[in-house]
């Protein structure tokens, strides 16, 4: 069990302060990252069609963005063999992380990397946790 002093939550950014999350969190790659999120959606998941984004603020620092309009959706990964239904906020967790992934990779800024421990961590306590890590592994 984890206790309130190490559980960590999310934030949905309000709309006025939309244009800084990225920037923010991910300095001069926030380009190239938020289009790596949209481009692992859409390998992810057949039907995803683009659309709004939310953005997630962690109280460890950390962040992600999940599709607003998007139910459960059914997810595949075949480098993995991972096949099963998620909810939006376990998909765009999961878009996130797979993003953030390639991005420490093309950059290899620590930063970036920083980015994905955090919200790997948040992923381990989220309800669909067993999900999302066996999506990502």
């Amino acid at each position: 069990m984890i206790d309130n002093e190490t559980r960590i939550t999310s934030t949905v950014v309000p709309d006025e302060l939309r244009l800084n999350v990225l920037p923010r969190h991910l300095g001069r790659h926030y380009l190239a990252g938020e289009s790596m999120v949209y481009d692992w959606a859409a390998r992810l998941c057949s039907r995803y069609e683009g659309g709004f984004w939310h953005f997630f603020s962690l109280s460890n620092d950390g962040f992600y963005m999940a599709p607003a309009n998007m139910g459960r959706v059914h997810v595949r990964w075949h480098m993995n063999g991972y096949s099963d239904m998620m909810g939006a906020d376990a998909f765009g967790i999961t878009v996130t992380l797979f993003a953030l992934c390639h991005l420490a990779e093309k950059t290899l800024d620590d930063t970036i990397i920083e980015r994905y421990h955090q919200l790997r961590e948040f992923a381990t306590q989220h309800v669909e946790a067993a999900n999302i890590l066996r999506a990502i592994d």
